[in-house]
């Protein structure tokens, strides 16, 4: 509890002085009034006089009046002034200032009455109540992207009203764009020719979030003035989540269907819960599970007689984020993949590629590296013959309009780079989240000798050695190309044992499954929020009309590129997304949050956030300051005064 606190304004002596005021105003109260004699022709109309006049003493009997009450109440009132009553309030730096609003999927947790975003808002709120005259803000919401919501601005009525638009998301989190949005605004710009087209300014930047995201040590502050950031929501918060699942085809059965489904307990104590599996909105089986705090745990369904349809995992649970507590997965129907793989002589490839399971999922064609030259192969590779294509230690002149796989070489052009070569590679790391790198275990791998990736910019690691990642997938105009970069043949200087692993043929029934057509990669789950989308539904429709999640959701038109793609940009909520073409349902595809980032709510309340050079240390934005009252105590004794002068002008004696 904060007490007012109090500044005399006056010396001992003067406040003996005023404290003579009071007895004074009272015994004005007692007195009489002295009145002159007057000769009239009759006292019929002067009884009350008379009767004063009878009394001789100077004194009276003090009666009820409400004009003394004010006396004395004015006298306390202005007493008060004096002695500038105040109490210990909080401010904030001001003048020009930024706010940074996040709304990822991670600020819907409940653990914050109603949800961390609207907490975050209230905060905003009243920060915005601080602001003075001539005080300018702005308003940035960010997850993995940033929005201006307003532009700087002294309207406080509009801050407000901004800042209530803002509505949680179900993207993950980066602070990055938002921090480059608020420099950009607040730093000076130059043109191409080194100029300076704007001045910068000092900008102080507020920042409230959960903290799910990354230090920026990159980043350059210039002007921006950073406060404390501001966290919002419990270190103890619980939550379960499904961070993959993923569905293949039973090896002896090809209309049956196996899902798997991985789940973590990022809370603070063990968790029992059912995990229930639903087949196109019916319960079809389900499991108890046990999870320990911040562990994991696996799941796996075997359903029968399925040839499609959409597949999803719940958790019957109620924990404090309920966005990643569902999952799902869209089963197309089996069809084979077309498949060139170009190679001087890999044996062991071969032969996984030969296998039943491989068979029935592709249909190869091997060739020799100089079938790359041929025009057979330029036009083929042009019209997007293939669906995947596996390079094996060669190259095209140009890349194939289908996905690719590069074994021990690089992808055509110069967006991909090597490092040094490294003897004896140890692999520290693999994303088992990824369809590619579903149900391998490569820690009996050894690899004699590789040159380190230096993929493009948006890639996605999926082996990763000490000095560098082994393996890498990066998006290509639509298309998607897996880089290995040691040989899998045995040569004088290079050489591994993954060929003679029981991984190493569960990876080649990865990339058939995956890389074998994108409208199969796009329904295996591992879309998330944000990602772009490819489809090619087998359709002849110029365009598709693809209905997001959600009741109130409108349908989204994309037209067909000269690929014959769709590409879908939209891809902003979980759940399941409906392709429709001429009224008819032509594809579907699933977009799950699958972030074990997000998933884990717990605060780390003490975090220091890394921005640049500088090491920022949690706290609330404000600044303790001191809230005088004086003025509104005067502006009472004045009502007080100009009540008492009414009542004096009308006479009236209450």
């Amino acid at each position: 509890m904060t007490w007012p606190q109090w500044t005399s304004m006056l010396s001992a002596w003067q406040w003996g002085v005023l404290a003579l005021v009071p007895p004074a105003i009272i015994a004005l109260y007692f007195l009489k009034l002295k009145r002159q004699p007057l000769a009239v022709p009759s006292t019929y109309l002067w009884h009350k006089s008379i009767d004063d006049l009878r009394v001789n003493s100077i004194w009276q009997r003090l009666r009820q009046s409400l004009l003394l009450f004010l006396q004395l109440l004015l006298w306390g009132l202005l007493a008060l002034v004096l002695v500038r009553p105040s109490w210990q309030g909080s401010s904030f730096q001001r003048d020009r200032l930024v706010f940074l609003v996040d709304n990822s999927a991670s600020m819907g947790a409940t653990d914050v009455y109603p949800t961390r975003l609207d907490e975050a808002k209230r905060r905003v709120q009243e920060l915005i109540d601080e602001m003075r005259s001539g005080d300018v803000a702005m308003i940035v919401s960010f997850a993995d992207t940033a929005r201006v919501e307003q532009m700087f601005t002294d309207n406080r009525g509009e801050l407000r009203r901004r800042l209530e638009t803002i509505s949680a998301t179900d993207r993950p989190t980066s602070i990055s764009e938002a921090l480059r949005v608020a420099s950009v605004l607040a730093n000076p710009q130059q043109d191409d020719a080194g100029g300076v087209v704007s001045a910068g300014l000092p900008t102080q930047l507020f920042i409230f979030s959960d903290g799910n995201f990354a230090d920026d040590p990159d980043f350059s502050l210039g002007h921006l003035e950073p406060t404390p950031p501001v966290w919002i929501g419990e270190p103890r918060a619980a939550n379960v989540a499904i961070v993959a699942f993923n569905t293949a085809r039973s090896e002896a059965n090809n209309e049956s269907v196996q899902a798997f489904g991985r789940l973590a307990n990022d809370g603070p104590q063990d968790v029992s819960l059912d995990v229930e599996l639903h087949l196109d909105g019916a319960l079809v089986d389900a499991q108890h599970v046990k999870i320990p705090a911040a562990k994991t745990a696996g799941v796996s369904f075997d359903v029968a007689q399925l040839t499609s349809g959409v597949l999803e995992l719940r958790l019957a649970h109620k924990d404090d984020l309920a966005i990643d507590d569902r999952a799902w997965a869209v089963v197309p129907p089996p069809r084979r993949s077309r498949v060139l793989f170009v190679t001087p002589g890999n044996e062991a490839l071969a032969t996984a590629l030969r296998t039943g399971p491989a068979l029935e999922l592709a249909e190869v064609t091997k060739r020799s590296p100089d079938f790359l030259s041929t025009p057979e192969y330029r036009q083929a590779a042009a019209a997007g013959q293939w669906d995947l294509v596996i390079f094996d230690r060669c190259e095209p002149a140009e890349a194939p309009q289908a996905n690719t796989l590069s074994i021990g070489r690089l992808p055509v052009g110069d967006q991909w780079r090597q490092k040094d070569v490294v003897s004896v590679p140890q692999i520290i790391d693999i994303n088992r989240s990824h369809p590619l790198m579903q149900w391998l275990d490569l820690s009996d791998v050894l690899i004699l000798e590789a040159a380190p990736l230096v993929p493009p910019r948006g890639a996605t690691m999926l082996i990763e050695a000490a000095d560098g990642p082994l393996v890498a997938l990066a998006p290509r105009e639509g298309f998607e190309d897996v880089v290995i970069t040691f040989p899998l043949v045995a040569s004088e200087n290079a050489g591994t044992n993954w060929p003679l692993r029981a991984s190493f043929p569960v990876f080649v029934l990865n990339a058939l499954s995956y890389l074998g057509g994108n409208r199969d990669a796009a329904k295996s789950g591992a879309p998330r929020p944000g990602d772009p989308i490819v489809l090619k539904p087998q359709t002849s429709a110029d365009a598709l009309a693809i209905t997001p999640p959600g009741e109130h959701a409108g349908p989204i038109t994309v037209s067909r590129d000269k690929h014959n793609e769709f590409h879908f940009l939209g891809s902003s909520r979980v759940g399941l997304y409906t392709a429709r073409a001429e009224g008819e349902v032509v594809d579907e595809f699933a977009v799950n949050l699958f972030d074990p980032r997000e998933s884990d709510i717990q605060v780390v309340a003490d975090r220091k956030l890394k921005i640049g050079h500088e090491e920022i240390a949690a706290g609330t934005g404000w600044q303790e300051t001191r809230r005088d009252v004086w003025k509104f105590v005067l502006a009472g004794a004045l009502a007080i005064l100009l009540f008492e002068w009414y009542i004096y002008n009308r006479r009236a004696y209450l």
